[in-house]
């Protein structure tokens, strides 16, 4: 039976898009640039975007598209008989990890979305809200079922397949997501007071660019665009033959870069001028943002945008994330797309629902010191995403014969190549000294 793939350039780049963009975009990504140099934090992200994730990329659609195989059997085809394969399992379990925390906050974005339908946010009262969020992500029941519900929808997309599916509803939700989101732009620079945020943004302030500052620019970079977790050789293996890779790796960068840039643009400007102090997490968006909703006109409709917007932002990450694993389990046990969803919905619930509890009756329960949902975290983020993504480079940079990642680079030698020896170069020297420097900061820190 013929394999499933994008219906063409479009398909690709709103499902990669898709993918790459998530709550890091929305929140941790302005609070960064402020944080670290604005405008000079800003170059020197975009620098490791090209420099270091743009050819991982491409590394990683090579891979899937030269092998049209999930991310454990695409290193059997090109290295049989090795370890490699590893590299496959470290993706789908990063995968997992993800799942099962990732899932839980879409489904407090899920509860939020009707809250602000419902006009719930309705006082700027802050220890109220803080009250309100502690309230709904302890409870033992109420953020499960919505964690259900928001599992079941992303079920639903992964189950129709990759054009009638992740293809289908990643072209009308990604339009749609820009959109909101330059609506959320527009309402936030034009409050009283919000010439301050912009400056927190994108005021050069070379004096904070430091060591620390770089490497979290290349740490946001390379957790931001998906790269070390098996999405883009899995969407690799479904695009054509006659796409050009490095456009396509170039056009996600960009435009998930560009998002992030749109997010603090709609997020900083209006913190600033309710004088709200900016902090770092994803349990702040649902407690700042609320109070700043609640203190300007329409507020409600901004929220319902808003929360939309998250809500996206999230369905969009987890079903790359759910069809690594649908992928892999499908063809490796030859079993049904829909049975494979059904069977990978009920494992996640599972995982999340602890990931939820331990917000709450179960905070006592502790792996290696941290709750589960921040364990979860932690194994993904700081340890499965760098490992997959340095054995990523070191495959195509060292394993890999070079002569078969530049036929593939140039689709069969029908496109010029005329970028391959800088890309080959930094895929060889440079991203695996920058992946190791990453792994080491956030293992050190």
């Amino acid at each position: 039976m013929k394999r499933d793939e994008f219906s063409g350039f479009f398909g690709v780049l709103v499902a990669t898009v898709g993918s790459a963009m998530g709550l890091g975009n929305l929140w941790r990504f302005p609070y960064l640039v402020g944080q670290n140099g604005g405008a000079a934090f800003i170059l020197i992200y975009l620098a490791f975007v090209l420099v270091v994730c743009l050819p991982i990329i491409v590394s990683e659609f090579i891979i899937g598209r030269k092998t049209n195989a999930n991310t454990v059997k695409a290193f059997q085809i090109l290295a049989p008989g090795t370890p490699w394969s590893l590299v496959g399992i470290v993706g789908v379990v990063a995968a997992l990890a993800i799942l099962a925390f990732y899932t839980v906050v879409g489904g407090w974005t899920l509860d939020y979305l009707i809250q602000s339908v419902v006009y719930v946010f309705s006082k700027p009262d802050i220890s109220s809200l803080e009250q309100q969020f502690s309230q709904m992500v302890t409870s033992p029941v109420r953020p499960i079922l919505w964690t259900v519900l928001f599992i079941g929808m992303n079920a639903f997309i992964v189950m129709c397949g990759i054009k009638d599916g992740i293809e289908k509803y990643s072209r009308i939700m990604m339009p749609i997501l820009f959109l909101m989101i330059l609506v959320l732009v527009v309402r936030s620079v034009t409050l009283e007071g919000a010439k301050e945020g912009l400056a927190f943004l994108f005021k050069p302030d070379f004096s904070k660019i430091n060591a620390q500052a770089v490497l979290a620019a290349l740490g946001q970079a390379f957790f931001s665009l998906s790269l070390g977790m098996g999405c883009m050789i899995t969407y690799g293996s479904y695009i054509p033959k006659k796409e050009n890779l490095t456009r396509l790796a170039f056009l996600t960068s960009m435009a998930d870069t560009g998002f992030a840039i749109l997010a603090g643009l709609a997020i900083m400007p209006a913190v600033f001028a309710f004088g709200v102090s900016p902090a770092e997490g994803p349990g702040l968006v649902f407690i700042v943002l609320p109070r700043i909703f609640a203190q300007i006109p329409l507020g409600n409709l901004f929220a319902v945008v808003f929360f939309a917007i998250l809500l996206i932002a999230a369905i969009t990450s987890v079903i790359s994330l759910m069809e690594v694993i649908t992928a892999y389990i499908s063809e490796r046990f030859n079993m049904k797309r829909i049975t494979t969803v059904a069977i990978l919905s009920v494992v996640v619930t599972i995982f999340a629902s602890f990931s939820s509890l331990s917000q709450g009756v179960l905070q006592d329960v502790q792996l290696f010191g941290k709750t589960i949902f921040d364990f979860f975290d932690y194994l993904s983020a700081n340890i499965l995403l760098p490992l997959g993504g340095l054995a990523i480079v070191l495959f195509i940079g060292r394993y890999m014969k070079k002569e078969v990642v530049y036929q593939e680079y140039t689709n069969q030698g029908t496109l010029q190549g005329t970028l391959f020896k800088a890309y080959y170069f930094l895929i060889r020297y440079v991203a695996p000294v920058a992946i190791v420097a990453v792994f080491l900061d956030l293992i050190l820190r």
